[in-house]
Order: structure tokens, then sequence, then C-alpha cells
């Protein structure tokens, strides 16, 4: 496997169009992390089913979030994308998250070249407003067996909000 932050950069942030990494399929239960020092996809734990992923998981390249790992994504697309593939990717907007205390902020994002909905969602307003709340409520409640309170959603952003985050992740990175 390719080291992804080598041969990937984040893509045409301002033009809201983004490389993303998938590490995790949706309906997934397996916790697969990226291994920025080993250059690997790694299991990192098997959650409980019932806490299976919403969507495709992912992180943009050469990026640097608060809590020191690559920006996360959510990937939303109409089946499970397999872990190990990146795709060309629309900036629709972000997910505020808080784990640990820690900002964990998650871009939300479709596939930039989508014709089975002629690329109809360009914003989390396009999405189904239940697929936001399973969204939410995944997020809020994915470690309440192990640690319960240690995540909270702390609400939503639209595409100029998410595409500023994805620029200071990459300010941080190219600062490293």
């Amino acid at each position: 496997m390719a080291d992804f932050n080598q041969i990937l950069t984040p893509g045409n942030v301002d033009d809201g169009i983004i490389n993303v990494v998938v590490e995790i399929p949706e309906g997934s239960s397996h916790k697969i992390e990226w291994n920025r020092d080993l250059a690997v996809m790694q299991l990192d734990r098997v959650d409980p089913a019932i806490f299976a992923k919403p969507t495709n998981y992912g992180f943009i390249p050469q990026t640097l979030d608060e809590d020191g790992d690559e920006l996360d994504a959510l990937i939303i697309t109409d089946a499970p994308l397999p872990t190990g593939i990146f795709l060309e990717a629309r900036v629709i907007g972000v997910m505020r998250f808080v784990d640990d205390d820690e900002i964990d902020d998650k871009i939300v994002v479709v596939p930039a070249d989508d014709r089975n909905t002629g690329n109809a969602i360009t914003s989390l307003a396009d999405l189904p407003k239940q697929k936001i709340a399973q969204i939410e409520h995944h997020f809020t409640h994915y470690k309440d067996l192990k640690k319960p309170g240690s995540t909270v959603v702390k609400g939503w952003g639209d595409v100029e909000e998410a595409k500023a985050i994805i620029h200071e992740s990459i300010t941080r990175w190219n600062e490293k």
C-alpha cells in the first residue's frame, strides 16, 4: 500500500473538491485507522455491532486536526466503500465534534462525480434530516459502553466553515 500522505494532496479546497481516503466502510463496527508511522491501514479495535458506522469514514491526506490525527471525513454514499481507496469528494459541511475534551471535527463529503444523484447534494440541507439525526446519534453515543458522555456533537457548519477547518488543518500539517 502506498503512503497516502506522500502521494495525495488535500485537493482543491477552495473549489470544495478534496481527496479523501476511506478507512471504515459504512455499516462496519471495525475501527480501522490509518497508521501514519507505518503507512498502512490498521485494525485498532472492534466496536459493539450496535455502534456500526452510519457513513463511510476516512481522512483528508496532508492535514492534521487539533487531536493530532489527519482530519476526519464522513463520506455519504448509497453503498459502503472499501477500506484503502481514495476518492475526489465534494465538501458539503462539517460536524463540530469533541471527543475526550479534544476537538475532533468531521468534514462531511459526497463523491465529486455522483451520477446517481446528478450531483444534487451540495450542502447538508440536501441530506435527509433523518440521516443527520442518525450521524449525530451515533457520534453522541458510540462510546457509551466504555466511556459514557465522553463525546459531544457541538453542531453543524456549512461548506465555508468546513473549508476553513480544512485550511487550518493543512497549515498544521505543513508546520509539523
